[in-house]
């Protein structure tokens, strides 16, 4: 914090502010007040009001449901894109993994902003450019598809920069209990929006003959977020929550930030989780729509449409089922076994990825036989996957301090994105082509290829669980330490050189006291 020369009266209202620093011959991390929080008689208000929070939280809930409509509309109608430019399923999947490239590339950029600068104008700014290239999409022509996939590029944009810094605003207007509930609201509209995105966008290209129409909703809902932030969403100090309204002021360099992220292993491990989390993830949201599609029309005589369309509904409608139910779940025995068991978080996230494991293996084996008894399986699979999303969230603001929370989220969907969702559709498109080219071409072996790619998201699943176990051996003594951060005051310092402003006060009371 900036000392300041000027003499202050006892009449004026003190106002404490914490400040984290490497500077002062402290370690960093160490908490240091200003003179007006050395006062007694401070009164700790909330920076923002509960009921302005609370608008905020619906805001928020709101635009991140429309980000992950956004995302999956077009897997929605990815038979008709593939028709339309004539692609192969390589080809099809890069559309997902350059939205995600940009994503992941300017997630850092976003993370270092908000730590340091007015979250709120950063947030509608990308939101901005988000939604003027999305719609943009939707009027691309047949010949250009490379200009499809550089404004799928670009829409990442906007998406980084909210995803990136919307958990830190939501750190800062709760804490505790309260903070786990925000959370997962907030997290459920993950896959409550992926769902409506098959929806939305099997709908609008049913009801409108055009799959276009399917990239010209989410921009249209847009807009609307974009004037509800503008005006309703708040930028609180960072750490407010914590400090009672204080706030928490950062001093240190980006390198600093990521040498303390590297070191905390429970950071390290959940970040290597949700990796794994988002390769699974990102693959089956991509591709079991067509998948099923191929499978019903080896059962049967409908069209390729027909199917499509049918199936972008109902796994559009488990996604969003799964998503609530999984999300409340994980942060019920979150909030429940957590005060008895500091470790349940990680746990949770380690059962669910496990759990979803033989699901997923008997969906790709049983969808040739019976795809009823199929979705059964996928219903369990993303219930059990869904319970990671809110748990997720509270494990990394619970482990990390409040100024290096927006690089933390970032450098974390980073490392997500960049070895899971950004190359796992293209990856699996990759297979199923390589395998599908080495028989003679039959619907049947088009859809075993693909059905063979699927087979390495269990052993995702594995892979991830085992992550998570490992975050559970150290998230308690990380959370710990955050915590005293939090609660303590300034150590003492017996050399420090006091502040001006204590300084010329002293000198004010000497000089009054002589003339008396």
């Amino acid at each position: 914090m900036e000392p300041k020369g000027s003499v202050t009266s006892p009449q004026d209202r003190p106002v404490r502010r914490w400040s984290v620093c490497s500077s002062s011959g402290l370690h960093y991390g160490s908490f240091v007040n200003s003179l007006s929080s050395l006062t007694p008689n401070a009164v700790d208000k909330p920076a923002i009001s509960p009921r302005r929070g609370y608008i905020a939280i619906a805001v928020l809930c709101y635009i991140n449901l429309l980000n992950y409509m956004e995302r999956y509309t077009i897997a929605g109608v990815l038979s008709d894109i593939q028709k339309y430019f004539s692609i192969s399923d390589s080809t099809s999947g890069l559309l997902q993994t350059v939205f995600i490239c940009s994503f992941l590339l300017l997630a850092p950029l976003f993370g270092y902003l908000g730590d340091r600068y007015n979250r709120k104008y950063i947030m509608i700014g990308g939101l901005s450019v988000w939604l003027i290239t999305a719609a943009s999409s939707s009027f691309v022509t047949a010949s250009h598809f490379w200009l499809l996939a550089l404004l799928r590029a670009l829409v990442g944009v906007g998406e980084a920069s909210y995803s990136t810094i919307a958990p830190t605003i939501i750190a800062d207007l709760f804490t505790g209990g309260q903070r786990s509930v925000m959370i997962c609201i907030f997290y459920v509209f993950i896959p409550v929006g992926s769902g409506l995105g098959y929806i939305t966008g099997a709908g609008s290209a049913a009801v409108t003959g055009d799959w276009r129409w399917a990239l010209r909703i989410t921009p249209i809902l847009g807009a609307v977020g974009l004037i509800l932030m503008v005006f309703l969403c708040p930028n609180p100090p960072r750490g407010a929550a914590e400090t009672h309204g204080d706030g928490v002021i950062g001093q240190t360099s980006y390198l600093e930030d990521i040498k303390y992220l590297l070191k905390n292993k429970s950071y390290v491990w959940s970040s290597l989780g949700v990796t794994a989390l988002a390769f699974l993830t990102g693959a089956l949201a991509f591709w079991l729509p067509t998948f099923l599609t191929r499978a019903q029309r080896l059962q049967t005589l409908c069209t390729e449409e027909h199917c499509n369309s049918k199936h972008s509904y109902i796994f559009g409608a488990v996604t969003v089922v799964t998503g609530i139910l999984g999300a409340s779940l994980g942060t019920g025995l979150s909030r429940r076994f957590r005060e008895k068991f500091p470790n349940t978080d990680p746990v949770i996230c380690a059962v669910g990825m496990m759990g979803s494991v033989p699901c997923l293996f008997i969906t790709v084996f049983v969808a040739s036989v019976s795809i009823p008894a199929t979705y059964v399986f996928i219903f369990f699979g993303e219930l059990l996957l869904s319970l990671n999303w809110a748990v997720l969230a509270d494990i990394l603001l619970n482990v990390v301090i409040p100024t290096r929370r927006a690089t933390a989220e970032a450098l974390q969907i980073t490392v997500g994105h960049l070895l899971g969702d950004a190359g796992s559709p293209y990856l699996l498109g990759l297979i199923s082509d390589v395998i599908r080219r080495s028989k003679p071409e039959t619907y049947e072996w088009s859809f075993r290829s693909l059905k063979y790619s699927l087979l390495i998201c269990p052993f995702m699943g594995i892979v991830g669980g085992l992550f998570f176990l490992m975050t559970a051996f150290y998230i308690t003594e990380d959370s710990k330490a955050v915590q005293r951060l939090l609660d303590a005051g300034p150590p003492p310092q017996q050399d420090a050189a006091p502040e001006p402003s204590l300084e010329l006060s002293n000198k004010r009371n000497e000089l009054e006291s002589d003339k008396t």
